[in-house]
């Protein structure tokens, strides 16, 4: 299956594609050709003994020899279309033909902590940690030097539902940067030293992580908000890492990493390039499950409460409520978008200065005129099928009462009314923020990614921007009532010895 994919011969195979590619993309658009023998190289011994690009030495006062700039004159008059295909092995291609002499490239794949069984807690946060290692094909070494000589920066994450495994390249190193990107996927070794290596560099990272109260608020309001796969842990639980070993790392990765469970999303290359490059490289991916077996693990949302004492003077916490509907309800998850902008919210301290989020109506509400207020902000965790939407605030301890009192009553307030200009700012800050983040290549890569295990398809930016200016006061004040119908999930970490009971704060909202 996964283990047969990318074998590869003494020659890289993306050496072996590079004619291919280089007619392929300047017949397309000219973005990119190749560089020839005149180019100036020194990638040095290491180099050619272990098959990596070589270093380009031209000055950065100088362009790069063999792309061809295109003319200002010449230049599209509208956005790139996201171009998509389906391999005959179910793994999608999908890209956006990004202006520019850089490429992203990324795999995105429909797997995370709600895939993990209760004995494999805590792989994905690993697998985060084990990318980029040793390979059936590379050792970390070789890897590492590859990705520096074509001037590669890598990427892992982890989340909930999905894995994303990025690189960012110069276009005329795109081939050698998808062969590693996709042996990095597909072939981890997951040898035993490079293993208990990572998890010691975990289980300090979960340590240090008992100092980021947010993070852990997160977690455990997970967990007291659903039963089943959304409740379990995204940050591994130390009790299990000493259980992930070479041989269960392999069974989740054969499990879940199907060719039809990912995406290769790519941004700033030609769609018929990436296509005719990844085929032959993914050639040897396979499923091998039933389609039961690609069914999402369910999440019953309940409610509850979390709580954890911490040293310190201020108490930490989380009001919460479900969205239910999550990503796939299209039109619900714009409104919850513009709700969080209309909350915003920040601190009673800002290191930029002040006037950020000043106009929002917790700056305005809760932060001003509350000088025990340290912080309060909207927050949401959006997933597939639901979400939770809510605030986390801070503040000194002896007032934990009445912060719970401020939030209870900024919610309550949005199920009355909503002015017409602030629902215009928050529709305003909301296009701005998806305008400005669509200008980065990697951001562009995420969405499609991401949009494809989600929706099949990427929605066009001007949908979400036309169901965003659609919005009116009464579809947000709709939302709120709506979501406190639900049980409230609350948090707290820190003095919590005034911070009322679980009972009481449900009891607000009926």
């Amino acid at each position: 299956m996964l283990r047969k994919g990318l074998e590869r011969n003494a020659q890289p195979l993306a050496v072996q594609l590079r004619a291919s590619f280089s007619s392929s993309v300047t017949a397309g658009a000219g973005n990119l050709a190749l560089v020839g023998d005149a180019q100036q190289q020194s990638g040095g011994f290491l180099s050619r003994l272990f098959g990596a690009p070589q270093r380009i030495t031209t000055p950065l006062t100088e362009p790069l020899p063999g792309l061809d700039y295109p003319s200002p004159a010449t230049q599209p008059t509208s956005p790139p279309e996201t171009q998509i295909t389906t391999l005959p092995n179910g793994l999608k291609v999908a890209s956006e033909a990004t202006p520019g002499l850089t490429a992203t490239l990324g795999v995105y794949v429909n797997s995370g902590s709600v895939w993990e069984m209760p004995h494999e807690s805590g792989a994905s946060n690993l697998l985060e940690y084990m990318a980029y290692k040793t390979t059936s094909n590379r050792t970390h070494f070789r890897l590492v030097r590859e990705v520096e000589s074509m001037g590669g920066n890598v990427l892992a994450s982890a989340t909930r539902e999905q894995m994303a495994y990025n690189i960012d390249v110069v276009k005329t190193n795109i081939p050698e940067a998808l062969e590693v990107l996709l042996d990095a996927v597909a072939n981890p070794a997951f040898h035993n030293w490079e293993l208990q290596e990572q998890i010691k560099r975990l289980t300090k990272d979960i340590e240090n992580a008992k100092n980021n109260p947010q993070s852990l608020l997160m977690e455990g309001c997970h967990a007291a908000a659903y039963s089943g796969a959304l409740g379990q842990p995204l940050i591994a639980p130390l009790a299990t890492l000493p259980g992930l070993s070479t041989e269960l790392m392999h069974s989740f990765v054969a499990r879940n990493y199907n060719p039809t469970r990912m995406v290769l999303a790519g941004s700033g290359i030609e769609h018929d390039a990436l296509v005719s490059l990844a085929e032959p490289m993914v050639a040897g991916l396979s499923g091998g499950h039933s389609q039961s077996s690609q069914t999402q693990p369910p999440s019953e949302y309940t409610g509850g409460d979390f709580r954890q004492l911490a040293a310190g003077p201020i108490t930490n916490m989380m009001l919460m409520f479900e969205f239910n509907g999550g990503w796939r309800d299209v039109k619900g998850s714009v409104a919850v978008t513009v709700l969080q902008y209309l909350l915003g919210g920040g601190g009673s301290f800002s290191a930029g200065g002040p006037g950020k989020g000043m106009h929002s109506r917790l700056y305005l509400r809760v932060l001003s005129g509350n000088p025990w207020v340290h912080h309060c902000g909207a927050i949401n965790n959006m997933y597939n099928d639901t979400g939770l939407v809510g605030i986390m605030a801070t503040c000194e301890s002896g007032q934990s009462d009445n912060m719970v009192g401020l939030l209870v009553k900024e919610f309550q307030a949005l199920t009355k009314d909503v002015p017409g200009h602030e629902l215009e700012r928050a529709k305003r800050a909301a296009t701005a923020s998806i305008l400005m983040n669509l200008e980065s290549r990697a951001i562009v890569v995420e969405d499609i990614g991401r949009q494809l295990l989600t929706y099949d398809r990427r929605i066009p930016v001007d949908e979400f921007l036309t169901a965003i200016e659609a919005l009116q006061p009464s579809d947000i004040t709709s939302l709120v009532t709506e979501l406190l119908k639900k049980p409230p999930t609350f948090g707290a970490i820190g003095d919590i010895s005034k911070v009322p009971r679980y009972q009481q704060v449900a009891a607000h909202f009926g």
